[in-house]
């Protein structure tokens, strides 16, 4: 039996603490109330009474308990909730990733797998799990969500409602302790719920829900066939014809939707569905590049009838405004066609049409010039045929006129006629057939000799004889006409599709660019010119006035006078080619590649300005990180140490000898972890700096591994060594290297599980002694194994009084500085093993040799 799905409703919140949870349980008592079978899947009440009484009075399914690495879970039992079978489950935690060994990896996968069983469900997700936000939530909060869920999940639910709370409120809740617990409150007041982290992460809320409920209105306008545009939202729609007057259109609409918050500025180019409109690409492209820099979307479209098509995707996009220039045509034009503003507006019912005048606008349309259909050499052949042809033809049939009838001889004139046309065009075989018709008339048709004609049929004949030639010829030359403009098309498609694949191959390289374009037309260079800004009379010639961006081949143009062609890309650029003039059609292609240079050129100035800004950012984020981080290491120590100091010195109270020692002791403790801490910190800023002092020498691995496991204190009970007494020396400074080993061993035996040993080994390979620490932890995955290297980085540890976590960034620092590696590796069997790799000495290089020999 097929059951129908069930449906999915998920209330989304900004942040956590908003309301989620209890509104999902709020609900699930109003269907219970209402006579609906409503059970508890899974919910996470986080120690929140309010929510935790939410629950009562609603049947709760069990949960499965796993067992990961020593540790029991619970989590949703998806098979025992689909055996239930109520009408309703509801399901905490949408993004929720479940315990490794269970039936699925999240649990939006198991709501998934409830909802083909016929069971409706609800849910709930905050905004910073949706997987195309998550990096920049991330970017706001500076905290990472490692759950998260495909954002299609989310937008495939039948119902997406917004749980809504203002920052100020919540974060009023979170300090009455409804949130966290008290001891919490500060740290995440001071944190991730910064008033303005909440502000933005509402705004990406409202905004994604926003996006929802439109995809939800496209949906329904299409199902139930509305065409009518609704209001719901300004969208301006700017009409571009590739004409000068684009860019004014585009600023125009651009302030239009300016004055409405959150409006949409598209821009469309309508094409003919004959393809042969002479737009001119190089225009189209600049005035795409400014959509798009002014926030809007580029769109083009194939039609007819441009008005209608113009119309179609204003509404099918539910355009509000549309942004017309009015018409560059004449006003003789203008009494033979209205023209397509006036159709447009016209036609466009509740759509508000802005006619926008310009500069070009009555100046008359300029269309290209038409280039000639044939060469000049078959031109010349044609009307040397003209002249050669018709008069031999004639020579020939007046000896033989007896035996011939006069549409004989019509149709030799004709044949000739279209000889001359396929050779030498329109012209000369219009030339060659009214010179046709007079010869014909005069030697041919009574009365003979004389330009006149006696008989109507020998007119008809002879009128639709010049008709039919003067058709042929214009057929003959249209068609040429259409061949060599589709073979030019074919070879700027050709170019242009070689231009996309030069920059989708990653070549988008400027000099790159310019070189393509050199080679393809054959010119001698290509030089991509920007204006200094220096003041000269005549700037378009001065070398003052310009600098050279980049340039490809020989002699590169100094300015833009003394280039053969120039094609000015904006107020400050221009692209100057020198070799040979270039006629229009070629232009329109250098205009083509004088955008993309431009876009290049931009391109390769925001990777330099990123490159110079990110060790500025690296600071930053360094600094940020240690004022973050030694805040409470800092004090922590001090205040102990400070404490245990007072409390001697105290008069008030008399301290036993045992207490006297503990409280040194204590002092001691601090003031050892403060100086451990220090001497990093200053390793660290010393390694970066590139001043650190090393006294490189040969040493024995079985020697230092014993001093290291020594200076772990209590820890090295937790050690288990087995160094061979046959490995070479290795080339390293004895203390730093030691303080690489109980770094490293440190680490190692504070993610193993209590009681288990960590094993230290060494291994000679080569010229290079790898020192190996072993542990049985929980390990990290492949993809974090960098990351652990990071100064102030604790993967996967939220206790904050175990240090910043400079251990292993320094270490590996460290390894480096002597000319070692320290790398991570998987244990098997689970657990994380870290490399220590060292040069051996050039003493053990001598050793090995005279082993050899």
């Amino acid at each position: 039996m097929n059951t129908a799905r069930g449906r999915l409703r998920v209330y989304l919140g900004a942040a956590p603490g908003v309301g989620k949870t209890y509104t999902m349980l709020g609900e699930g008592h109003r269907r219970q109330d209402r006579g609906t079978d409503v059970v508890v899947g899974f919910v996470e009440d986080h120690g929140r009474a309010r929510t935790a009484a939410q629950v009562e009075n609603l049947e709760v399914v069990p949960r499965k308990t796993m067992v990961y690495r020593g540790t029991s879970f619970t989590e949703l039992d998806t098979d025992a909730v689909i055996a239930r079978r109520p009408k309703l489950a509801l399901i905490d935690e949408l993004a929720h990733t479940n315990v490794p060994g269970s039936k699925n990896p999240k649990r939006w996968q198991d709501i998934e797998e409830i909802l083909n069983a016929g069971i409706d469900v609800i849910s709930t997700v905050n905004i910073q799990h949706l997987e195309s936000l998550n990096d920049v939530v991330q970017q706001i909060t500076g905290v990472p969500q490692r759950e998260t869920v495909p954002d299609e999940v989310v937008r495939k639910a039948d119902q997406v409602e917004l749980v809504d709370m203002a920052p100020e409120a919540l974060r009023r809740r979170m300090a009455h302790g409804n949130v966290y617990a008290p001891e919490k409150i500060d740290a995440a007041l001071s944190n991730y719920f910064r008033e303005g982290n909440l502000t933005a992460l509402r705004e990406l809320a409202l905004l994604w829900v926003a996006g929802k409920v439109d995809e939800q209105l496209d949906r329904y306008r299409s199902d139930h066939g509305i065409a009518g545009t609704w209001e719901t939202r300004e969208r301006v729609v700017v009409a571009l014809t590739g004409g000068p007057e684009g860019d004014t259109l585009v600023r125009r609409a651009a302030r239009i939707a300016a004055r409405a918050k959150g409006a949409d500025l598209l821009a469309v180019h309508v094409t003919r569905s004959d393809g042969l409109s002479g737009v001119d690409p190089a225009k189209l492209s600049r005035q795409r590049t400014l959509v798009e820099s002014l926030g809007g979307s580029y769109h083009h479209v194939v039609g007819e009838d441009v008005p209608r098509a113009l119309l179609d995707f204003a509404r099918g996009v539910n355009a509000t405004q549309l942004v017309l220039g009015a018409s560059r045509r004449g006003r003789f034009a203008q009494v033979f066609s209205r023209g397509v503003g006036v159709t447009t507006t016209a036609l466009s019912g509740s759509i508000d049409v802005h006619m926008i005048t310009h500069a070009e606008a009555g100046k008359g349309a300029r269309s290209a010039r038409p280039t000639a259909a044939l060469t000049r050499r078959r031109r010349f052949a044609g009307w040397a045929m003209v002249l050669l042809a018709v008069p031999a033809l004639t020579a020939v049939l007046v000896p033989i006129k007896d035996r011939l009838a006069l549409p004989s001889e019509i149709l030799l004139f004709l044949l000739m006629v279209v000889g001359v046309a396929l050779v030498g065009g329109m012209w000369p075989a219009v030339t060659a057939a009214v010179t046709g018709f007079l010869l014909l008339n005069y030697f041919f048709t009574p009365p003979l000799g004389r330009l006149a004609v006696s008989e109507p049929e020998n007119l008809l004949a002879l009128t639709v004889y010049v008709l039919v030639a003067v058709m042929v010829s214009a057929v003959v030359d249209l068609a040429a006409r259409r061949t060599r403009e589709a073979a030019r098309a074919s070879a700027d498609a050709e170019v242009l599709s070689t231009l996309a694949g030069h920059v989708l191959r990653g070549e988008a390289a400027l000099a790159s660019l310019l070189a393509r374009l050199r080679e393809t037309f054959g010119l001698s260079s290509v030089t991509l010119l920007e204006r200094t800004g220096q003041s000269v009379p005549d700037d378009q010639s001065e070398p003052r006035a310009w600098r050279i961006v980049a340039t490809s081949g020989a002699a590169p143009c100094q300015s833009p006078g003394v280039a053969d062609s120039d094609v000015s890309i904006d107020d400050d650029l221009v692209l100057a080619v020198r070799g040979r003039l270039l006629d229009a059609s070629d232009r329109r292609v250098l205009e083509a590649f004088a955008a993309e240079a431009a876009i290049a050129l931009r391109q390769e100035r925001l990777r330099e300005e990123a490159e110079q800004a990110r060790p500025l950012a690296e600071a930053d984020k360094m600094r940020t990180a240690l004022l973050a981080a030694v805040s409470h290491d800092l004090r922590t120590p001090l205040a102990s140490a400070k404490a245990a100091v007072d409390s001697l010195r105290s008069t008030d109270v008399e301290w036993s000898r045992e207490d006297r020692d503990e409280l040194l002791a204590t002092a001691e403790e601090s003031l050892v972890k403060l100086d451990r801490l220090v001497a990093n910190l200053l390793d660290m800023s010393r390694l970066q700096a590139g001043a650190l002092g090393l006294a490189l020498q040969p040493i024995a691995v079985e020697e230092i591994v014993p001093r290291s496991v020594d200076d772990l204190g209590p820890l090295k009970d937790r050690i288990q060594g087995d160094i061979s007494a046959d490995l070479p020396e290795v080339l390293a400074d004895p203390a730093l290297l030691e303080r690489i080993l109980v770094n490293v061993m440190t680490n190692a035996v504070r993610y193993s599980p209590p009681g288990a040993k960590v094993l230290v080994t060494a291994s000679w390979y080569g010229d290079h002694v790898q020192i190996r620490v072993i542990d049985r932890g929980p390990g990290i995955p492949r993809e974090a194994h960098d990351r652990v290297f990071m100064p102030f980085q604790r993967l996967g540890d939220r206790d904050n009084h175990t240090g910043v976590g400079l251990g292993l960034a320094l270490s590996r620092g460290l390894a480096e500085a002597m000319g070692g590696t320290l790398v991570p590796e998987e244990t098997p069997g689970g657990g994380l093993t870290m490399i220590i790799t060292l040069p051996i000495s050039s003493r053990a290089h001598a050793v090995r040799g005279e082993e050899s020999a």
